[in-house]
């Protein structure tokens, strides 16, 4: 394919395209009436732009880095910064954009999983018994890495031990007392099959809520003291400048998401860095798995003009990968192994995360204070969303959450979660320990690890680090999703990942508190099918005793009958304390922030009555994410796969016609259910409805508090307030501003058709010269189709085929401009906003 097919208004092309290149009058109208005198003027304006390297066959190419330096130029002389830095050269000599550093290439190999303990014990000695035998590789016990950095005994490690006896203790206790009075409220006292399995229902779900219960009690009494002795936050460290060996690279992964609020959460994050005077010690890097073409040119048109604004070249790196292999823990693992030697640490943000300089400069030397911490984890706080829904969970977090937290870290010390973003780790034992193999098998269980940072912080501890919660450590911030169908999407990728998890539970070598904390994972999704089992076996219990002769005699040789007994003040005496244990927390949360000043809350009035309609609403809710998450359960179960997207980070609002979709199934059944239960025993429809009723009201429920017009008016009558509302942060208010600054960012299309734009997504492409001839046919064919049908006929895998394709891409920007065959849908008047 070739451009002598020129179209007849030639030379009002070249006029049009060097409108659209930053050159002076002067230079523009020397370079037009040089061009004029050819015969093909727009191949002229690129041989005079290419000069040596101008190739006849494919004029645009070799014109690509002046384009692209004529732009970077111009933006210099308006007096914002180039470095030399901004490019490079390839291998052929060509003149690339410097997206990323040179590489430093570090080992990041995958283990085999250790087998289970028994199970290896067992094989162990059948195969002595039975005359040995090879040792199949995956049984290695060397597949079990030993401790490389064997944490100091330590006053902590008793402490935890000890903590975590009395937790146990004490909800064996309590629900040992409960199911005991539970029995009792049974008419047959357990004695019949139904009773026995609601019994154990119960049991099981009453442990759940108590250790949460316990959790919040020790985060209350941590909180109300204000001091913690074992608090990594309060290690004593040096306010002095961090050592040289003490870099940081702060990643944030990144996949199809809103350009604009991604990198305003940058930026503010970069410049509270550079304002903390320790910016020499952290480097940035945007891991980008994007897939949709129009934001891959966004993204890169963006990381430019951050560069260019803050003088971030060779400080802040855009990389993205063609193959996304393994989600965000593989972004993370292909960083390690080209750059991650480069850093001593390294911290994770998700893309709406925004942290403050001093919170990473604080991390950062808490790293330096505790040799033996291989992970720190902050408290991230969510703020910055606008709907009801948003909003209400925000306040839920940021009141509740803190009480939590702080008891999660007096459980675990220094063997804690870690939720895989707002964090720091060290990097040396991550690439030593904590690379993910797949998990063996097949359907939903088996293959890539979703959930990886519950496993990466098992790895860690189980390889002798430890890993902390810095509850108390201000500066980390977050989003939370805008409304409800969009955090029950979020909710079933963890529900998936956390019963992947739980298949590592007997891992050899794995720490029990991690044990646990692969168990708390598989119960936080787990309790809902349990719960709505027991509201199941509730109703066939009502339905028994409607319908059924009552049986007097349950035992063999029984001499005296069993009568049926019901005892309605022993469930309502029941009924309370579990309401108790639910809702004391919230209760105790609220004190904490009185007893310290409710002011940022919008008033201890305000704040009360806040807490009381989010008990509320919460309540209407649990009903729903119970339904929804027994089905999440279920189909994880049963093989059924998922999407693994990202999700929105704007104030996305429900329309009525998919919360009718959503939920619908949802609301027969609340209206079946009450139905029948009404049937059987109108009495009882009273303990039911809290369940039926809120399944039938979801539909509006899941609108109206999709709303942001709703949120900002709870907001102005400062119900539902945080402190991150009232006085909003630097950070926060600068990713504000950021996000509503924003420029109109090109596209797949401008990216073709503006000469800026073009050059600038060329120079960071690759240039391979030396194809297949099968390979040159398909380019060359998608070409014909790109030109003649337009880019609405192109799908997504053909445009970043273009995209990564610097000599395509630059052949395609050609021919657009002068062939008469090309598709009107093409031309465009959009400036790159980056460039212009």
């Amino acid at each position: 394919m070739d451009s002598s097919n020129a179209s007849p208004n030639s030379l009002a092309a070249a006029e049009a395209y060097c409108a659209k290149l930053h050159l002076s009058d002067a230079a523009r109208a020397s370079l037009l009436g040089q061009a004029s005198q050819s015969a093909n003027p727009l191949a002229e304006v690129h041989q005079l732009l290419a000069g040596a390297g101008f190739d006849k066959d494919n004029p645009a190419l070799g014109s690509i880095a002046p384009r692209l330096k004529m732009a970077l130029d111009d933006a210099e002389r308006k007096g914002q910064q180039l470095e030399s830095r901004a490019f490079t050269e390839d291998l052929q000599g060509r003149v690339r954009l410097a997206t990323m550093p040179a590489l430093r290439r570090a080992s990041f190999t995958s283990r085999p999983w250790s087998p289970n303990p028994l199970l290896a014990l067992f094989r162990s000695i059948s195969r002595l018994l039975l005359g040995g035998g090879k040792q199949r590789p995956e049984e290695d016990s060397a597949a079990v890495p030993e401790p490389d950095a064997p944490m100091p005994a330590g006053r902590w490690h008793v402490a935890a031990s000890v903590r975590r006896f009395i937790l146990v203790f004490l909800v064996i206790a309590q629900t040992v007392v409960a199911t005991f009075y539970m029995t009792a409220v049974l008419p047959y006292h357990g004695a019949h099959a139904l009773e026995v399995a609601m019994l154990i229902l119960y049991a099981v779900l009453f442990a759940w809520v108590s250790a949460g219960f316990w959790t919040a009690m020790m985060g209350f009494l941590q909180l109300l003291i204000g001091q913690d002795r074992y608090s990594i936050n309060s290690s004593k460290v040096p306010d002095s400048k961090l050592p040289d060996g003490a870099r940081t690279a702060i990643l944030m992964p990144i996949c199809n998401e809103n350009t604009a609020r991604v990198f305003a959460g940058l930026r503010a994050t970069y410049d509270s860095v550079m304002r903390s005077g320790q910016g020499a010690a952290f480097d940035f890097y945007i891991l980008s798995d994007t897939s949709d073409p129009d934001i891959r040119v966004a993204e890169l048109e963006a990381w430019l003009l951050l560069c260019r604004e803050v003088g971030g070249f060779g400080r802040v790196h855009y990389r993205r990968r063609r193959h996304r292999i393994k989600r965000k823990s593989g972004n993370i693992a292909d960083f390690c192994r080209r750059w991650g030697s480069a850093y001593k640490y390294m911290v994770i943000l998700d893309a709406d995360s925004v942290m403050s300089g001093s919170c990473l400069v604080r991390l950062a030397q808490l790293m330096e204070a505790n040799p033996s911490a291989g992970i720190i984890q902050t408290a991230p706080r969510a703020a910055g969303r606008d709907t009801l829904y948003a909003r209400i969970q925000q306040f839920a977090t940021r009141v509740y959450g803190p009480l939590f937290t702080a008891g999660l870290h007096f459980w675990q010390l220094g063997e804690s979660h870690y939720w895989g973003h707002n964090a720091i780790i060290r990097v040396a034992p991550f690439l030593a320990h904590c690379s993910l193999p797949r998990l063996p098998g097949r359907g939903a269980l088996s293959g890539e690890i979703l959930s990886h940072d519950f496993v990466e912080a098992a790895l860690m501890r189980r390889a002798g680090w430890a890993v902390w919660i810095a509850y108390d450590l201000d500066g980390s911030y977050e989003e939370m999703p805008p409304n409800l169908l969009d955090e029950l999407k979020r909710d079933r990728r963890w529900c998936q990942g956390n019963l992947m998890n739980f298949r590592l539970f007997m891992t050899s070598g794995l720490h029990p508190a991690h044990r646990a904390v692969f168990m708390t994972g598989v119960m936080a999704y787990l309790s809902a099918p349990l719960w709505f089992t027991s509201l199941v076996l509730s109703t066939a219990l009502l339905a028994v005793q409607t319908f059924a002769v009552p049986q007097y005699f349950t035992q063999p040789n029984q001499l005296f009958p069993s009568w049926p007994e019901w005892h309605p003040e022993w469930a309502i005496a029941l009924f309370s304390a579990t309401a108790t244990l639910l809702f004391l927390p919230k209760i105790l949360a609220v004190i904490v922030i009185l007893a310290k000043g409710a002011r940022n809350f919008g008033g201890g009035l305000t704040l009360t009555v806040s807490m009381l309609m989010e008990l509320i609403f919460s309540a209407m809710l649990a009903p729903v994410r119970m339904l929804f998450h027994a089905h999440f359960v279920t189909a994880a179960l049963l093989g059924i796969g998922i999407q693994w997207k990202s999700p929105p980070r704007e104030d996305s609002q429900t329309p009525w016609s998919e919360a009718i979709a959503r939920h619908g199934f949802g609301t027969v059944l609340g209206v079946l259910w009450a139905a029948l239960v009404y049937y059987l025993e109108p009495a009882f429809l009273w303990w039911l409805l809290p369940v039926v009723g809120a399944l039938m009201l979801a539909i509006p429920l899941s609108v109206w508090s999709s709303k942001v017009t709703l949120g900002r008016t709870f907001k102005n009558g400062r119900f539902f307030l945080i402190p991150e509302e009232a006085v909003p942060p630097r950070e926060l208010r600068w990713t504000a501003l950021g996000f509503k600054r924003a420029p109109e960012y090109s596209d797949f299309r401008v990216a073709v058709t503006d000469p800026i734009a073009n050059a600038l997504v060329c120079s960071a492409g690759t240039a391979r010269a030396f194809h297949s001839d099968a390979t040159k046919r398909e380019r060359l064919a998608l070409l014909q189709t790109a030109l003649i049908q337009g880019p609405a006929k192109l799908d997504a895998n053909q445009k970043n085929m273009l995209l990564t394709d610097s000599i395509a891409l630059s052949r395609l920007h050609h021919l657009v401009w002068t062939s008469s065959e090309a598709h009107k849908s093409w031309m465009t008047n959009v400036n790159p906003a980056a460039l212009s």
